[in-house]
């Protein structure tokens, strides 16, 4: 059994993330830092999409529409208002990872340096 959409908030945080990955739930993790944060530190399993290059890469990210995506930046902020912009679009089960990856530094994993 799926998820309605309408019961999947906005903003997920990193322990429900964790959870996510632990139990080898199937979603898309995003991170929409850009390319040089991505480089500096990095959640494993997250693919770089970067929000100023959103018109660049979503045509092709259309064909995960139907797909759990959780998306990160650097606090929260970014990602947040990416999940916006891909709910507006339709996207209706995409999430913002609260706090972004200084919580997942903070919370899950310390050898992430903070930034």
């Amino acid at each position: 059994m799926t998820t309605p959409p309408s019961s999947l908030p906005y903003e997920i945080d990193v322990q429900a993330v964790k959870q996510l990955l632990d139990s080898g739930h199937s979603f898309v993790f995003v991170d929409c830092r850009e390319p040089d944060e991505y480089e500096f530190c990095r959640i494993e399993g997250t693919r770089l999409l970067p929000i100023k290059q959103v018109s660049e890469w979503l045509p092709a990210f259309e064909a995960h529409k139907g797909e759990h995506i959780v998306i990160h930046c650097h606090a929260g902020r970014r990602s947040f208002r990416l999940t916006e912009m891909l709910r507006q679009l339709g996207f209706d089960k995409v999430q913002s990872m609260r706090g972004g990856i200084n919580a997942w530094s903070n919370e899950i994993d310390p050898q992430i340096p903070i930034y």
